[in-house]
C-alpha cells in the first residue's frame, strides 16, 4: 500500500462509505435535536421528561446496537471472501434476532417504565412526563432493532446510500408527524412519542424489503435458521457487554445530572442531543471501518488492513475537530431554539466549550472501536470499556456528592473517553486484532 497514489486510493473508498454514512447518522441526532425543540416549547418539565426518556430508550436501543454492527462484519468478511449468498443468509439470521429481541424488550419495558421512572430523582412531573412519552416509544422497539439489523446487513454490502435515503425520508416524516400532532392535534409530549413510533416502523419495514430483495436475487434462502440466529446471538455477546460499559457511562451521566435540578437536567439534554450529533458524525468513518475491515481481513489482507486504519485515523482527528468548532461557532445560532430558559441556555453555553475539547479525542476512539469491531474483536472492546467505566463512575460521583455543576460533570465524562482512547489504541499497535478469513 505503499505506492503512489496508493492512499489517496484508499481516501476514495473511505469517503465513497463514509459521506452516505455520515448523512443517515447525523440525521438520527438531527431527529433528536428537532424532538428536543418541539417538546421544549411545552415546558420545562416536558423537555426534561425527553431526556429521561430518551436515556431509558438509548440504553436500550445502545445495547443492542451489536445488531448493526455485528451484522455489518459478518456480511462483509464473507463478502471479501466471496460468499454473498452466505453473506445474505447471515444477515437474515440477524434481522430475525432483531424482531425477536425487540419485543422482548418492549414487553419488559412496559412492565419495568414505573421503576425505571423512580430511579431517577426528578420531580412527579417530570416522571409523568417522561412515562407518558416511554408508554407509546416502547412499541417502536421491534421497528428500531429491524432497522439496525438491516441497515448492517447493507453497509457490510458496501451499501451506504440505501439507508441514507430510508433515514432521511423518515425523519422529515417523523418531523412533520411530531408537528401535527404535538401541537396540530395537541397531544403533547405524547404526540411526539407517537410520531417517532410511526416513522421508525416505515422505515423498518422499508429497509427489511431492501434486504430479501437481495437475498432473492442472491438465491439466498430466507428461512428460520435457529443454529443462525443463535450464531449471530453469540457473535454479539461481546459487542453487548461493549456497549453495556458505554450506557453505564451515558446513564450515570444522567443520573448525577438529575441531582443538579431540572434546569441542569434540561440543559444537559440539549448537549446531549449535539454529542450525540457530534458522536454519529464522527461515528461515519468508524463504520466504514467496520465494512472495509471486515473485507480486507475476510479476503486475507493484512497489509491493506494496516493502511486502512492508518488513513481512518487521520480522518478521524480532522473530523474531530473540525465539528467540534462548528458546534462551539455556531451556538449563538441554535442555542436558544431548545429552550426560552435563560439558565438553561447559559449552562448550555458553558458545558459546549468542554464538548470542543473532547471531540478530537472521541474521533480517534470511534475510529478504532469501529476497526476492531470489523475485525471482530469485540472481547477486547468489552474489556477496554469495563476498564474505562471503572475509572469513570468515581469521578462522576465525587461531581455529584460535591455538587459541582454540569460543567463538571463534562469534564469527567472527558477523562472516559480518554481512557478508551488510550486503551484502544495501544491494542491497535499490536498484531492480536488482524485475524484474516471468513
Amino acid at each position: 500500500m505503499d505506492k503512489p497514489g496508493a492512499g489517496r486510493r484508499l481516501d476514495r473508498e473511505i469517503v465513497s462509505l463514509a459521506l452516505p454514512t455520515l448523512a443517515t447518522l447525523v440525521s438520527e441526532p438531527l431527529l433528536l435535536i428537532a424532538d428536543s425543540a418541539i417538546v421544549g416549547h411545552l415546558g420545562t418539565n416536558q423537555l426534561a421528561g425527553l431526556a429521561l426518556a430518551a436515556n431509558v430508550l438509548g440504553v436500550l436501543t445502545g445495547l443492542s446496537i451489536f445488531l448493526a454492527y455485528a451484522t455489518t462484519g459478518t456480511v462483509a468478511r464473507r463478502l471479501g471472501a466471496g460468499e454473498r449468498s452466505s453473506a445474505l443468509s447471515g444477515g437474515f439470521d440477524g434481522l430475525v434476532l432483531a424482531v425477536g429481541l425487540g419485543v422482548v424488550l418492549c414487553l419488559a419495558l412496559q412492565a419495568a417504565i414505573p421503576a425505571v421512572t423512580g430511579a431517577y430523582d426528578v420531580t412527579p412531573a417530570v416522571a409523568v412526563a417522561a412515562t407518558t412519552y416511554l408508554r407509546i416509544a416502547a412499541f417502536g422497539l421491534p421497528s428500531v432493532l429491524l432497522l439496525l439489523a438491516g441497515t448492517g446487513v447493507l453497509r457490510g454490502l458496501q451499501d451506504t446510500r440505501t439507508p441514507l435515503r430510508v433515514v432521511i425520508g423518515a425523519n422529515l416524516a417523523n418531523i412533520g408527524l411530531n408537528l401535527l400532532l404535538v401541537y396540530g392535534v395537541g397531544l403533547g409530549i405524547a404526540g411526539s412519542a407517537l410520531g417517532t413510533l410511526i416513522a421508525q416502523t416505515g422505515a423498518a419495514v422499508v429497509v427489511a424489503a431492501v434486504v430479501l430483495r437481495r437475498m432473492r436475487a442472491a438465491r439466498a434462502p430466507a428461512r428460520f435458521r435457529p443454529g443462525g440466529v443463535l450464531r449471530a446471538a453469540r457473535a454479539g455477546g461481546w459487542l453487548v457487554l461493549r456497549t453495556a460499559t458505554l450506557q453505564g457511562a451515558v446513564t450515570l451521566t444522567t443520573l448525577v445530572a438529575a441531582t443538579a435540578g431540572t434546569a441542569a437536567l434540561a440543559a444537559h439534554q440539549v448537549v446531549t442531543s449535539l454529542w450525540v450529533l457530534l458522536a454519529f458524525a464522527l461515528d461515519a468513518v468508524a463504520i466504514a471501518g467496520q465494512s472495509l475491515i471486515g473485507r480486507a481481513l475476510g479476503a486475507g489482507d493484512v497489509a491493506l488492513g494496516r493502511a486502512l486504519t492508518r488513513r481512518m485515523l487521520g480522518w478521524g482527528v480532522t473530523a474531530g475537530v473540525v465539528f467540534g468548532l462548528v458546534v462551539w461557532l455556531g451556538r449563538p445560532l441554535y442555542v436558544g431554539l431548545f429552550s426560552p430558559d435563560p439558565g438553561v441556555q447559559q449552562l448550555v453555553g458553558r458545558v459546549l466549550l468542554v464538548v470542543v475539547v473532547v471531540t478530537p479525542v472521541a474521533g480517534v476512539v470511534y475510529v478504532l472501536d469501529g476497526v476492531l469491531i470489523g475485525a471482530g474483536d469485540g472481547r477486547y472492546l468489552a474489556g477496554a470499556g469495563l476498564v474505562a467505566l471503572l475509572g469513570y463512575v468515581p469521578l462522576a460521583l465525587t461531581v455529584g456528592h460535591t455538587d459541582a455543576g454540569l460543567v463538571w460533570l463534562w469534564v469527567a465524562y472527558g477523562g472516559f473517553m480518554l481512557a478508551r482512547a488510550v486503551t484502544l489504541s495501544l491494542r491497535a499497535r499490536t498484531d492480536r486484532w488482524l485475524r484474516v478469513g471468513a
